[in-house]
């Protein structure tokens, strides 16, 4: 699974950061579509969140990380 990695701070105190999960359900999704698709998905989500500044991005293969965790 591929989920959109978004960091993003509080406008109001910029050292206040997080970073955000967005999973995409779609079948076959890859990387590059990922990147592909993220711009209007972040977009939608900074409409949404307009406290917050996004200050970084990207995908990241959900079952590559959940095998790092486990070394």
């Amino acid at each position: 699974m591929i989920e959109l990695v978004i960091s993003v701070c509080l406008i109001s105190t910029p050292s206040e950061c997080k970073d955000v999960h967005l999973t995409y359900v779609a079948q076959g999704l890859t990387p590059y579509s990922c990147l592909m698709r993220a711009q209007p998905k972040i977009a939608k989500w900074s409409i949404h969140h307009p406290r917050w500044s996004i200050r970084k991005w990207h995908c990241a293969d959900t079952r590559l990380a959940s095998r790092q965790k486990k070394i």
